[in-house]
């Protein structure tokens, strides 16, 4: 068995000891963990912060693996880092739809002592596509524009994950947006627009299932200052 086995097996003992973990309340609470299926069904991307303490020196390493629900601590798997040092990971393979949560144990590893946070997650309440791309909008009319878009890059399979789409759309100027949605297709047409107004236009996505919560707004797409010309 490697050291750095041993050493896993050994953090997972310490976060789940009735003493409550390894590390100080306070360096316990320095640590937060999120997580994100912005890459559902690949994989679960995971980050935390630490915040900066007065009496903390030397370099700072992170230790990540999950398991399923309360497995042995010797089942955990490693959540993939980039390098030791990185403050990010992702869960490489989960299970969907199941019943029993994952659980992500982060551990701080510096000078001067450890710090561990376990954080329960179950992958379908994380679902946060990115924004749609390649927003861009078509002359159809003198009052019609039809928009355009394609389902976020890192959406791995939207046929078979599939999403749909909110749009919302307002003059250049004006203090509120029209929203329309949700719809499956990755067109809509703008109609009944002024024919001289310029008009600027956002997709959001989010799961056509309702899990999770829907992306961030697109970057703007806008009518060009000739409209109706």
């Amino acid at each position: 068995m490697t050291s750095r086995l041993l050493l896993v097996l050994t953090l997972w003992a310490g976060c789940l000891s009735p003493s409550g973990g390894q590390g100080t309340p306070e360096a316990v609470s320095q640590l937060r963990v999120q997580c994100r299926a912005s890459r559902y069904p690949v994989a679960v991307d995971c980050s935390w912060t630490l915040s900066p303490t007065s009496n903390a020196t030397g370099p700072t390493s992170f230790i990540a693996t999950y398991r399923l629900g309360v497995a042995a601590p010797g089942d955990s798997r490693p959540c993939l880092q980039p390098a030791p040092e990185a403050p990010r990971c992702s869960v490489p393979e989960v299970r969907l739809f199941s019943m029993v949560p994952h659980v992500l144990n982060v551990t701080v590893l510096r000078p001067g002592g450890t710090a561990c946070r376990l954080l329960p997650f179950v992958p379908e309440r994380l679902i946060k596509p990115d924004p749609p791309a390649g927003v861009h909008l078509s002359h159809v009319s003198r009052q019609r524009w039809q928009v355009q878009w394609q389902p976020p890059r890192s959406w791995p399979f939207p046929e078979v994950f599939s999403l749909k789409y909110w749009i919302r759309y307002k003059r250049c100027g004006a203090s509120r947006f029209h929203q329309v949605g949700p719809i499956e297709a990755t067109t809509f047409t703008l109609r009944s627009v002024r024919p001289h107004a310029r008009y600027v236009i956002q997709v959001s996505a989010q799961d056509l299932t309702d899990y999770g919560e829907p992306s961030d707004w697109s970057l703007p797409a806008a009518t060009p200052m000739t409209l109706g010309k």
